[in-house]
């Protein structure tokens, strides 16, 4: 590979990093000023509250689903590689046709088992009809899904990345005023209004790109079974996903209550969540790119360590930053209610050093197409979350939730690495492990810094130390595409202009 495809490639990267990165914070900094406000009115038992809703209600879509959105990606791609307009209309008629059918499916067996849902959520029946109120979210839900898959699939990723931003932008302007006027009692409603807006955000993009055709036919039927075959596994693999989410929270209602349901919901959100919109830019172009990759060659290979390897420098200075600010950015976002979640928020950034290693590593399975071998990695990784978050709250409380959820992320990276090693031949770069190398022990020594009760002390130290991860990772990202030559390049044009 020349000089030039190999900077080429890096900045294909970081070009769809920034972009969903961007769009994302965008994002995000609109959800948290939603949070915030919703924190002040609802406070933790009712953001855990909503918390226990929406992670029951994702657990019936993603089980009724049937992985849909991932296995239609492969299915318009291959027709998209190859530039079959006709070949293209037929997948997204099928694909549109499997996602009303189980849209519909998710809807009917959200009410009938909405008894149950409550029971086992809430050890009580009390919230039967809330959850038959909910179930439209499942077919709305299920719908999305499918019409998100076409987008990605055709490559139309600036104005899905928009979407997303449009999205949380109508979640604020509905949920709030819901919330202030009605309290909890507007909490089922509001989540309702948002699945509807996202689906029609949605829809908007991927209607004009494809209008819809209404028709239903034996044809359809069969040509998408192979796609829902394929998404079986998948479903299987959302349980373990969603049930081990919707599991933890149940088990923290049942053991100590929508508050600290509510502080766990939010520990989670500030780092898993929030942290991880750098690796929104995978799902919508790292997948696409990878099942377009026929062969477990040297170029697949490459095509997985440099995906790692931008993401790792991109996120490492953000989670040195988070540890340090986290006083300051718990009280912020929430109030000060919340900073019971602070220690348990700390130790969870760790979470994420391994998580940027292991997640583009996850997408191999999928881009193969390889659902057995999928099923078992998330299996794996459920019973280690669903363990050691259980045993690490049993002892030391929310810290020690966290501490479980870091162990979980590193015992599935010693898992996962040689797996994939024997099933495909992946291993990691002498790049990436150098970058570890250099970047994990800073975040370590900012773990430590957070037990310094100096302030005089704890802040110079923390914010050195997230000079020195930027430092670091501004050089290799340096070395490793045309970035300073375009920002330099800009630069120069304002002076110009000026």
């Amino acid at each position: 590979m020349s000089k030039k495809e190999r900077f080429d490639s890096y900045s294909h990267i970081l070009k769809y990093i920034g972009l969903f990165g961007g769009v994302q914070a965008l994002s995000i900094g609109v959800a948290l000023v939603r949070n915030k406000l919703v924190a002040l009115i609802l406070g933790p038992g009712g953001m855990g509250l909503v918390s226990l809703f929406n992670s029951t209600v994702s657990l019936v879509a993603d089980l009724s689903s049937f992985g849909i959105g991932l296995s239609a990606v492969q299915e318009i791609s291959k027709a998209y590689e190859q530039g079959d307009t006709e070949r293209i209309s037929r997948a997204v008629n099928v694909v549109r046709y499997w996602s009303a059918v189980l849209a519909l499916l998710g809807t009917v067996i959200c009410i009938v088992l909405s008894p149950f849902l409550s029971w086992f959520t809430f050890s009580w029946n009390g919230h039967t009809l809330h959850f038959i109120c909910l179930s439209p979210i499942v077919g709305l839900s299920i719908l999305t899904l499918g019409e998100t898959a076409i987008i990605k699939a055709v490559r139309v990723l600036r104005r899905l990345a928009m979407v997303t931003f449009y999205n949380i932008v109508g979640a604020l302007i509905v949920s709030v005023p819901i919330y202030y006027f009605w309290g909890m009692k507007g909490i089922v409603p509001s989540l309702v209004l948002m699945a509807l807006i996202q689906f029609l955000l949605t829809i908007h993009v991927s209607y004009h790109l494809y209008p819809l055709r209404l028709h239903f036919s034996k044809a359809l039927f069969h040509d998408g079974l192979g796609m829902i075959k394929l998404g079986t596994a998948f479903v299987v693999a959302g349980l373990f996903t969603s049930g081990t989410d919707f599991f933890i929270r149940s088990y923290l209602n049942n053991i100590a209550g929508l508050d600290i349901v509510g502080l766990y919901n939010a520990g989670i959100m500030m780092t898993l969540t929030y942290v991880g919109m750098v690796f929104s830019a995978m799902d919508t172009d790292y997948f696409p790119r990878l099942s377009g990759i026929k062969d477990l060659d040297v170029t697949f290979n490459t095509t997985v360590n440099r995906q790692i390897e931008m993401i790792f420098l991109l996120v490492s200075p953000l989670l040195v930053a988070f540890i340090i600010f986290l006083p300051i950015i718990v009280p912020l976002l929430y109030s000060g209610k919340f900073l019971p979640v602070l220690g348990m928020a700390q130790v969870v950034v760790l979470a994420m050093y391994f998580r940027a290693v292991e997640v583009p590593i996850e997408y191999i399975t999928l881009a193969r197409g390889d659902s057995l071998s999928y099923l078992l990695i998330q299996a794996v990784y459920a019973v280690l979350f669903v363990g050691l978050v259980i045993v690490g709250y049993s002892h030391f409380g929310l810290v020690g939730a966290g501490v479980g959820v870091t162990l979980t992320t590193f015992v599935y990276l010693a898992f996962i690495l040689p797996f994939s090693k024997s099933r495909y031949g992946f291993h990691l770069s002498p790049s990436v492990i150098g970058y570890v190398a250099a970047q994990l022990p800073i975040g370590l020594l900012a773990y430590t810094v957070t037990f310094v009760d100096r302030p005089i002390v704890y802040w110079p130290s923390g914010i050195a130390l997230c000079a020195v991860s930027t430092l670091i990772s501004l050089h290799f990202i340096r070395k490793k595409t045309h970035l300073w030559e375009k920002v330099a390049g800009k630069f120069k044009v304002m002076i110009k202009l000026w």
